[in-house]
């Protein structure tokens, strides 16, 4: 056998092995959601009857309740050996709960603001190293708007980022940041010069990118607060920059600021 058949077979194993392990973990993730769903549906199962349920062998059934056990997403019920949906289930459904509230509250504010505007409304929450977009609504000025919804944005060079970044405390901001790639030319690399714009951004308020992410882009956002004052997620304007212009900014960044704190008392923030 020549070298390069050689090659070429052990290439083909390390495919076939590679394969063979994705698809074992996606059986594993297919059978664990099996089993949530076998719990909702009868409230509460013992590890034979999931085994049944699922078609495998008990210790399969086991490892993967264990596994789910110590995620806290069931648990042990009195009855030992038997197990009911547990209190993470909870947790994830009141994040979702509390996504979906942010958006139904929202939502009227940001077509207002769209409609006030001409430009594309976004809301967006801090998702470990980037911010998440919620929801958005197209203003009148934009033809085909890209749909940002369900996706990541970089935080320092965006008016959302920045403005959820300004919540967080140090230690929880360094964990956050991770390293300033470079976008554009007017994009923030320099930690020191980031650290005193997000200084900015508490002091007025609201946060500015222009050209930061994108040349000929700019944004303007303000921060959506919880009942405890705490940032949960930013309201953004954004558009070409040749429409938000240094002269029509800051009535875009009072318009934002305004439709924020209505936002952000409608979720229980402030009294009126």
């Amino acid at each position: 056998m020549t070298d390069v058949t050689a090659g070429l077979d052990r290439g083909e194993e390390l495919v076939a092995t590679s394969s063979a392990v994705t698809g074992a973990g996606v059986q594993s993730v297919d059978r664990a959601l099996a089993i949530l769903e076998v719990l909702a549906r009868t409230g509460e199962s013992g590890v034979t009857e999931i085994a049944g349920e699922l078609g495998v062998h008990k210790s399969t059934a086991f490892r993967l309740v264990a596994t789910l056990e110590a995620h806290r997403l069931v648990e042990q019920t009195s009855d030992r050996g038997r197990y009911r949906l547990g209190m993470g289930i909870l947790r994830l459904a009141g994040a979702t709960t509390a996504r979906l509230d942010l958006v139904q509250e929202a939502r009227p504010l940001s077509r207002q603001l769209a409609g006030d505007t001409g430009e594309t409304v976004n809301i967006a929450v801090l998702a470990e190293s980037s911010a998440l977009y919620l929801d958005q609504v197209a203003g009148s000025s934009t033809l085909q708007p890209h749909n940002w919804v369900g996706q990541h944005i970089p935080l320092h060079a965006t008016s959302n980022g920045k403005v959820l970044l300004s919540g967080l405390d140090d230690d929880r901001l360094d964990a956050a940041l991770g390293a300033l790639a470079t976008y554009t030319p007017h994009t923030i690399t320099e930690r020191a010069q980031f650290r005193e714009e997000l200084v900015r951004v508490r002091d007025q308020g609201y946060a500015v990118a222009v050209d930061e992410l994108e040349v000929g882009l700019t944004a303007v956002a303000a921060p959506i607060r919880n009942a405890h004052g705490d940032v949960v997620a930013s309201m953004s304007v954004s558009g070409p920059s040749f429409r938000l212009s240094s002269e029509r900014l800051p009535e875009v960044v009072r318009l934002v600021r305004e439709a924020a704190v209505e936002v952000s008392h409608r979720l229980g923030w402030g009294h009126r």
